[in-house]
């Protein structure tokens, strides 16, 4: 885990990701997906750095998605710092974020709630 990297604006966690040797992350400016990519515009023209710190419902971009959708929950009711324990300590227990492509542990609820205990406990 490279905890520095921390949360990306959307909610998916730079953190765990499998691409994060070669992604600069989403201020960058050499985030190839920076021109179309929700999130990061609306961010950006609201002057805030995350979408968890939103205060309206949303499911633009990648927050239509379980995984994005409730790390950004997550992080509202309980804090950035508290998900990367989180991650961190599931991803010691063997969690894993990206196990085929971009899909992993994380990405096999359908209900947001259940995904979200999941983070804080660690197990079904």
């Amino acid at each position: 885990m490279k905890r520095e990297l921390g949360i990306a604006r959307c909610g998916l966690a730079c953190c765990l990701c499998t691409e994060n040797d070669s992604c600069s992350g989403c201020d960058s400016g050499q985030c190839p997906d920076k021109e179309w990519c929700v999130n990061r515009k609306c961010s950006m023209a609201k002057g805030i750095k995350h979408c968890y710190e939103c205060s309206e419902p949303c499911k633009k971009g990648l927050l239509s998605k379980i995984k994005p959708y409730a790390f950004t929950e997550f992080v509202k009711r309980y804090g950035e710092d508290t998900l990367l324990d989180c991650l961190e300590r599931n991803e010691k227990a063997g969690i894993v974020y990206h196990r085929e492509g971009i899909n992993g542990d994380y990405d096999d609820f359908d209900d947001v709630e259940d995904l979200i205990e999941f983070i804080k406990i660690g197990n079904r």
